[in-house]
């Protein structure tokens, strides 16, 4: 019986198959673009190993696209017919796929946690359990299960750097900004090309208001990022954030066009990068050009997909943003029927936060900021259970805060720009400070002063 890199017997038998096994693993951990190479070549040399087709299963169920779930059931069938010679650990992953499949990705995360407690080194499971536990908002839980498992990760560990990127990760989206950063740097020293600890820093700094010190932090690393799968475009993205705070509107859109939106996918993380910037650039008034075509057009292809509520908010800024009425109409619909009609984790979001801030997305997209306001107000305090992080919500807020602006609703307003800041730790960006300017103006000339509309 052979040994995987982090010490874990394995039921692989050849030596070159485990080589790919273990580089499958530690590209997971590094969001490395050979992962699949290495899959494929693993799954060829022993296709009977049956924890490498359900991670294969796995894997795709975490690309949020209704069109690759065939294939996670295809790799669920090849993962159960080895099940009998899956060694006990192997097995629990199976389990974790069909429990998922079926709909139930907490269920998923019960499993991961399961191996995780008799198998604490496991930093796949670790990895699984974290990004599972992102898509479904549960910062709190990600954190737990990070905390739970630091003690069996001694410097010597394959995994170490990788396991303190996802704490630090964790810690920022719990509010500990100070402890986050300091993960997230010595995440970066034990593994320089962890993109994740590199951009949990980055988060540090969007959250705490400083882009000058988040663009220092970034320049000269990019090493870290190079080597990634697309989510080297969302760093590209964090970058652009950070010339967007500062003002630096010519350097926003170099790096959407050359960066950003260089491979003009439809991912929905690609997507989710690109409308949630163009949205921001059009919040604070400034020009997009044909931006918002490919984007409208890809997303009106995805509107009956339905794994992601996260995912369709996103294409929804794309419909609304370039004025898709019937495309935005038909995923609204959808949204509202999955609520009703689907009892599974993601139809639960799909009816909170989901309707209320489909809605809303629609009703600002048509001008009507009253009714934008109330429904995206509304969704406010679940909008976390959309998924994502902090940062990507924020064009949610945004969009909340300037529907309120325009609506005049100055006092609830305030009260949101009040609640953004105390998830801050007390930190304002440029946009927030810009706001309360116009709801001073606002109320310094007795009327409801309202940012302009596109």
């Amino acid at each position: 019986m052979m040994q995987d890199i982090f010490g874990q017997d394995t039921s692989l038998t050849e030596q070159s198959a485990l080589r790919d096994w273990n580089a499958v693993q530690m590209g997971v951990l590094a969001h490395a673009a050979a992962t699949p190479t290495h899959l494929m070549a693993l799954l060829s040399a022993e296709p009977g190993f049956a924890l490498g087709q359900a991670c294969k299963g796995m894997f795709y169920l975490l690309l949020g696209r209704s069109e690759l779930i065939s294939i996670a059931q295809e790799a669920l069938t090849a993962a159960k017919a080895g099940y009998d010679s899956a060694l006990p650990r192997e097995r629990l992953y199976i389990e974790a796929l069909e429990i998922w499949l079926s709909g139930r990705p907490s269920g998923a995360i019960a499993k991961m946690e399961h191996i995780l407690r008799s198998h604490s080194e496991d930093a796949l499971a670790m990895k699984l359990s974290h990004s599972i536990r992102f898509i479904l908002g549960d910062a709190a839980g990600m954190r737990r299960s990070i905390e739970r498992v630091m003690p069996s990760y001694a410097p010597e560990h394959a995994g170490r750097g990788y396991l303190l990127g996802c704490h630090a990760f964790a810690l920022e989206e719990t509010g500990s900004y100070e402890k986050a950063g300091i993960a997230g740097r010595q995440a970066l020293w034990m593994a320089p090309d962890d993109a994740w600890g590199l951009h949990a820093v980055a988060h540090v700094h969007d959250m705490t208001g400083n882009a000058s010190a988040g663009l220092e932090w970034l320049q000269g690393r990019k090493a870290a990022w190079a080597h990634c799968n697309n989510f080297r475009y969302h760093v590209w993205w964090h970058k652009a954030l950070m010339h967007l705070d500062l003002g630096q509107i010519d350097q926003v859109f170099d790096l959407y066009d050359h960066e950003i939106r260089k491979d003009k996918t439809d991912d929905y993380r690609d997507i989710s990068n690109a409308t949630s910037l163009l949205m921001r650039l059009q919040l604070d008034g400034i020009n997009v050009g044909n931006r918002w075509e490919e984007l409208s057009e890809l997303s009106a292809n995805r509107t009956e997909d339905g794994c992601l509520i996260f995912a369709d908010l996103h294409y929804l800024l794309a419909l609304a943003g370039h004025d898709q009425q019937s495309a935005t109409n038909r995923l609204v619909k959808r949204i509202h029927a999955d609520a009703q009609n689907r009892p599974d984790d993601m139809g639960q979001r799909m009816a909170d936060p989901g309707c209320a801030m489909a809605s809303g997305l629609e009703a600002f997209g048509d001008g009507d900021y009253i009714g934008a306001f109330n429904h995206l107000s509304h969704a406010h305090g679940s909008l976390q259970l959309a998924g994502g992080s902090h940062a990507q919500r924020d064009v949610f807020e945004r969009i909340t805060i300037d529907a309120g602006l325009r609506a005049g609703r100055l006092d609830a307003v305030e009260t949101l720009l009040d609640d953004r800041r105390a998830k801050r730790g007390g930190a304002e960006d440029n946009y927030a400070l810009a706001r309360r300017n116009l709801i001073t103006a606002g109320r310094g000339t007795d009327s409801a002063h309202s940012v302009p509309a596109e």
